[in-house]
């Protein structure tokens, strides 16, 4: 199928860009790698009236590391994270996470902020935001403000982005370089949107027990989910027995829906495996 028709527009600054975002009318979609918006476009899934290409926005890429964290420009590839030590080092969660995500091919292309602000409820990067507590700053021609990963997503692909705001950059906390971090994911083929997966950070050391988890689930929802009763029952433990038992039992609380891969009760069986693979491997 072809996408419907739809204007364009190529800016050549953040200026330019909130600009057009605040004068024109109908249904603009900012164009950050078009890894997932252009097959949607082409399914008729997503029908813009026009596409606001981001490419030539210089201000909106790179990494930048500071006394309270890093600065991931909403721009920035996947690729380049994978290759930056500031990230890999920064928000080692990611780095863990980087190679599951998609194929070579979309990691090329593909960008932090258009995941960020598609929320997809299969994709990585919403789960990983909510793991390590990270920020996401939005901007627009009334200034900039800066919302909690906890409070962003809010459905399927619904975020607390307006209309008129672009997602700016990504905020991750500094202690998130000091806390172990645990991944894992189902899918059918590597690369694929996984079935069921989940991304979770804690303090304290190696074999210690888990000091303030947090563990995000995604592939369940409408959305990444927060699983909190997890993180109550694993708080200050070691993850095994009856700890890592009434963990996985929490589960059943979330908030899971059924897809073409998996009924509900399927869905929450993975749910159970893929937390208790990536605690064995943190």
């Amino acid at each position: 199928m072809k996408a419907a028709d739809f204007a364009y527009r190529r800016p050549a600054d953040l200026a330019g860009a909130l600009a057009i975002l605040s004068a024109e009318e109908g249904d603009i979609a900012p164009l950050a790698g078009g890894q997932s918006l252009m097959p949607m476009m082409n399914f008729r899934i997503a029908q813009p009236t026009m596409l606001l290409d981001l490419a030539d926005v210089a201000e909106l890429r790179g990494v930048t590391a500071g006394p309270d964290g890093l600065r991931i420009g909403a721009m920035t590839r996947y690729v380049q994270l994978a290759a930056d030590p500031l990230v890999t080092q920064g928000a080692p969660l990611i780095g863990l996470a980087l190679p599951h995500i998609a194929h070579a091919a979309i990691r090329n292309r593909g960008t932090i902020g258009g995941s960020v602000a598609l929320a997809d409820p299969a994709a990585e990067m919403p789960a990983l935001l909510l793991a390590m507590a990270a920020r996401i700053e939005l901007v627009s021609l009334s200034g900039r403000r800066v919302v909690a990963a906890d409070d962003f997503f809010l459905g399927l692909y619904e975020t607390a982005r307006a209309p008129d705001e672009l997602v700016a950059a990504i905020h991750i906390p500094a202690d998130a370089s000091r806390r172990r971090v645990g991944f894992y994911e189902l899918a059918r083929r590597h690369g694929d949107y996984a079935m069921a997966g989940v991304a979770l950070t804690a303090g304290g050391a190696t074999g210690q027990p888990l000091a303030s988890p947090r563990i995000a689930f995604f592939g369940l929802s409408d959305r990444a989910v927060r699983a909190t009763g997890a993180e109550a029952a694993l708080k200050d433990a070691q993850p095994a027995g009856d700890t890592l038992g009434a963990a996985v039992d929490s589960l059943s609380a979330l908030p899971i829906n059924g897809d073409l891969h998996a009924p509900p009760d399927v869905k929450l069986k993975l749910a159970g495996v893929v937390l208790r693979r990536a605690l064995a491997g943190m």
